[in-house]
């Protein structure tokens, strides 16, 4: 399942492509997308079946608001998307539904994506007169050495002898 948007040029409409897999339609003749938008009629949006047995239907709606929806499969099973944007309870049965949303700040920034850089073509080292001396490199100094430690005492074991 999945819901792919796409806003106006002007980002006053979006259009939303719902779509029920073919596992998830678990063979099902037919498919209606019911949900605020349509009043919750179980008949107003049919969904089109493609030839893998999954469901589709775009849909447009007004930008910056959320709709709930689900889905009904031939009449008698309801289904949410579970890649739906989020999940409210319903008022109505002891289960979710699934919601759309459209605003503008969540939409896909098509502009964001750059290109990578292209890197500058590598210079050749070519020999150039200059006017200048060569700049002097400090000589690395070497690396302070820290005096060895000792190695503790060796402590003798004596023996005590009773009498």
């Amino acid at each position: 399942m999945s819901l792919k948007k796409t806003f106006s040029a002007d980002k006053t409409k979006c259009s939303v492509t719902f779509n029920i897999n073919a596992t998830a339609a678990a063979g099902a003749e037919k498919a209606y997308l019911v949900g605020e938008f349509n009043d919750w009629s179980e008949t107003a949006t049919p969904m089109k079946k493609n030839a893998d047995g999954s469901f589709s239907v775009k849909k447009q709606f007004e930008v910056n608001k959320e709709y709930q929806f689900r889905y009904l499969l031939d009449g008698k099973t309801w289904i949410n998307d579970w890649k739906a944007d989020k999940y409210i309870r319903s008022e109505l049965v002891n289960d979710d539904n699934s919601v759309v949303s459209t605003y503008i700040d969540e939409a896909p920034k098509a502009s964001a994506k750059k290109a990578p850089a292209k890197k500058a073509p590598a210079k050749k080292a070519t020999p150039k007169a200059s006017t200048k001396a060569p700049a002097k490199k400090e000589a690395a100094k070497p690396a302070a050495k820290k005096p060895a430690a000792k190695a503790p005492a060796k402590k003798t074991a004596t023996k005590k002898t009773t009498k």
